[in-house]
């Protein structure tokens, strides 16, 4: 059946123009949050907010009078008998001080001491525009923007290394053509992720937050995360990679075989004693920098040596003779 517009109002259905506007007002005024201070007057404000928002536009009201709540929000053709062109559904801006301020003119109305009600604005005793924090004339249409809002963007390391182009779509409201409605609709937002970038990048597109009457849309940003890697940690520039070896290895040497983020097989030659702080580094192996992608910072290589679990003792004597000498 969906809500009964009319009845929030406290009217019947053939109110016109000037019964919605003088309900809308004696019952604004009444259940306004800092007047009314029950639980449920913000709610019960923020209905007649919506209602007066519907009923009083021709438009929206035409549509909801024929086919309720459910067409006006669902849509409905613009041509009937026709399956192709429909309208967008409203939705409710869901800011009911915005009604209230554009209806009498001031957010608060109880702020001060207040003059006769002059068409929909208040006035002072002196027939001056009133002038404080709540609103006033002097404060209709004044916009302020929305704070940010920040999303994660995780990426994987190839795509840090190569850089490549993500495309992300985002669900946001939209101001309809009339004005004051709104309705949600789907943007793709696209990012060039370049070579070398680091966690904690910030992308931030301007204004592509909500809109909505009165409001400037937030900014949204992106903060790169970079996704775990099976191979490698990534410090900074370089690039972190762990070689498990034996024992015997980390005393006489070895090659240890690292398929890089672009596909190569590198194999690095050890010669050194393998000690628990010991690490090799590998020259521009790592990741591009961000300045100068064709630069690359490097491979360091780090080491988790296997000790044997158990020796015979032939091999103790053998061990201790080959190091004791």
């Amino acid at each position: 059946m969906g809500q009964d517009y009319y009845a929030v109002l406290e009217l019947g259905r053939g109110a016109s123009d000037g019964d919605i506007k003088e309900a809308y007002r004696v019952l604004a005024l009444r259940n306004h949050p800092l007047k009314c201070k029950e639980p449920w007057a913000p709610e019960r404000f923020r209905q007649l907010a919506e209602a007066y928002d519907v009923l009083s536009d021709p438009r929206k009201k035409g549509v909801y009078d024929k086919f309720g709540e459910e067409g006006l929000k669902g849509g409905v053709p613009l041509e009937f008998g026709t399956e192709n062109s429909w309208s967008d559904g409203y939705v409710f801006h869901n800011n009911p001080y915005k009604v209230f301020k554009d209806f009498f003119g001031g957010d608060n109305p109880f702020a001060g001491t207040w003059g006769p009600r002059v068409g929909h604005g208040f006035f002072t005793k002196d027939g001056s525009e009133p002038n404080m924090a709540f609103g006033g004339l002097r404060g209709r249409g004044a916009r302020k923007q929305d704070p940010p809002i920040e999303r994660e963007l995780y990426l994987a390391l190839e795509d840090l290394f190569y850089g490549c182009t993500k495309k992300i779509k985002i669900s946001r409201r939209v101001m309809n053509e009339d004005g004051q409605s709104t309705s949600i609709r789907d943007k793709i937002l696209t990012i060039d992720v370049q070579p070398g970038w680091k966690q904690g990048t910030r992308i931030t597109f301007e204004k592509e937050g909500d809109q909505g009457p009165n409001i400037i849309p937030a900014d949204i940003t992106f903060v790169v995360h970079e996704k775990p890697h099976p191979r490698f940690k990534r410090a900074g520039d370089d690039l972190i990679y762990v070689a498990t070896i034996p024992l015997v290895k980390a005393l006489v040497g070895c090659a240890v075989a690292v398929r890089t983020l672009d596909g190569r097989l590198l194999n690095i030659p050890v010669n050194d004693v393998v000690h628990p702080a010991y690490c090799k580094v590998v020259p521009t192996e790592g990741m591009p920098l961000p300045q100068a992608p064709a630069r690359r910072g490097d491979l360091v290589i780090r080491f988790d040596v296997v000790f044997p679990k158990q020796l015979t003792p032939h091999k103790k004597k053998l061990l201790k003779m080959a190091l004791l000498g």
